[in-house]
């Protein structure tokens, strides 16, 4: 992204300057033609700006080959995605089927787990402030803590733990309200996280919403990282299953083929705006 279309954002509406990046259809799912450093670029850009308008926060979530057939398996998780301001390719395949399949480019891969440290650097350029809510109690302030620890100058303002009844689900929105973050993360995983975001956009004042998974755990070394050469031909999804065969296995044996299926048949040539 260049520093006069930057400059052009600036001058935007929250709904133009998010509306101006262009889409591909990749699986049925509306996708983001977005590098992570454009992604990261648009985040400051647009966070900064939100301070000063009082709009609901922007929905940013992620697309990938779970993602995909959870979207056409689930109309309420297909609904929530349709609610997004951005859906941003976190896995390969999304990338290649955009690249190959339809009029678009998506640069590369902005997997969640490469993506935060994207943010990071940003926000600390920025001065933008981060909270951090979900996962377990012991990942999360884990998490916390290295990240505090590796970026001094970053303003993380607040963390919760992913543990909630929808009792609590108010007091929450009013707890980050209060400190009014520029980026919420939140790692409750699909589809709980879409639905969180979708249901409580107006009751919470923030710039940006980002889903982000197991995120955390990755931050703090309890999820493995798959080898650099997994990760460049899109296979960080085997290295996960192998490494974690219990919770992923039929998850990827299932999804996997639907995904690729849905992709073939529902990724459209043209580009949206």
């Amino acid at each position: 992204m260049t520093s006069s279309a930057l400059a052009q954002q600036r001058e935007q509406t929250p709904q133009n300057r998010l509306a101006s990046v262009q889409h591909v259809m990749v699986g049925g799912v509306k996708t983001a033609c977005l590098s992570r450093a454009e992604l990261a670029s648009l985040m400051a850009e647009d966070c900064l700006a939100r301070r000063n308008e009082n709009k609901p926060p922007a929905l940013v979530f992620d697309s990938n080959g779970h993602g995909i057939s959870l979207a056409a398996s689930s109309q309420a998780f297909q609904a929530d995605l349709a609610q997004a301001d951005i859906v941003h390719a976190d896995g390969g395949i999304i990338v290649f089927a955009a690249n190959k399949l339809t009029d678009g480019q998506i640069g590369d891969r902005s997997a969640t787990t490469d993506f935060l440290y994207d943010a990071v650097e940003a926000a600390v350029k920025h001065g933008l402030s981060f909270y951090f809510f979900g996962g377990t109690e012991a990942i999360n302030a884990k998490c916390v803590d290295i990240l505090r620890e590796q970026y001094p100058d970053l303003n993380i303002i607040g963390r919760r733990n992913g543990y909630f009844s929808s009792q609590e689900e108010e007091e929450i929105c009013r707890e980050i309200s209060a400190l009014k973050p520029d980026i919420v993360w939140v790692g409750l995983g699909k589809p709980k996280e879409q639905s969180f975001c979708v249901r409580n956009r107006d009751k919470i004042v923030a710039g940006w919403l980002v889903t982000c998974g197991g995120c955390y755990n990755y931050v703090t070394g309890d999820y493995p990282r798959a080898p650099q050469w997994m990760q460049d031909r899109g296979l960080e999804w085997l290295h996960r299953m192998c490494t974690k065969p219990k919770q992923l296995f039929w998850r990827y044996l299932t999804t996997n083929p639907h995904a690729l299926y849905l992709i073939a048949t529902r990724t459209q040539k043209r580009v949206l705006s």
